[in-house]
């Protein structure tokens, strides 16, 4: 299974593009022999001035076909590590070839967007960054694969 973060912007180069270039690096290593075929990022540009609906339609375009839409939003559901494992497992184990993990723009996701979502994960209720959001959820990744993969790197 492929796995994809969708980010509106452009991440420049910097430590959170380093950050996330690392974990999505280690989650291809640990992955190869678990189904997973790759890890990477799909940016869209923002839309100055066109506002969330833009935004939404840039990134209905960018959605891989055939892909899980995992919509990051506040109001979805919170999971622990181990949780996201098991259902990133489940996907892939289900026979889908792909995963998305969308981003918003700076105003969250369009609403018609959020609705069309397979499934919403929310990082909990605090506001983050765009930025670090990648950061977060490349990490994430990593250890979704690492604690499939018996590794010690979750000691939970």
């Amino acid at each position: 299974m492929q796995v994809h973060i969708l980010a509106v912007g452009r991440l420049r180069p910097g430590p959170e593009h380093a950050l996330v270039s690392d974990y999505l690096t280690r989650a291809q290593k640990a992955g190869r022999g678990l189904g997973f075929s790759g890890f990477d990022v799909i940016e869209v540009e923002e839309r100055k001035g066109g506002g969330m609906a833009a935004e939404a339609a840039l990134i209905r375009r960018s959605l891989p076909k055939g892909s899980i839409f995992v919509a990051l939003d506040e109001r979805g559901q919170r999971l622990s590590s181990p949780d996201l494992a098991d259902r990133v497992a489940t996907w892939r184990d289900d026979g889908q070839r792909a995963a998305t993990f969308v981003i918003g723009g700076a105003d969250g996701l369009d609403p018609s967007l959020r609705a069309d979502a397979d499934y919403a994960l929310s990082l909990g209720p605090m506001v983050w960054p765009h930025m670090l959001v990648r950061v977060m959820v490349a990490e994430q990744l990593y250890r979704s694969v690492s604690i499939l993969a018996g590794s010690p790197y979750h000691r939970a």
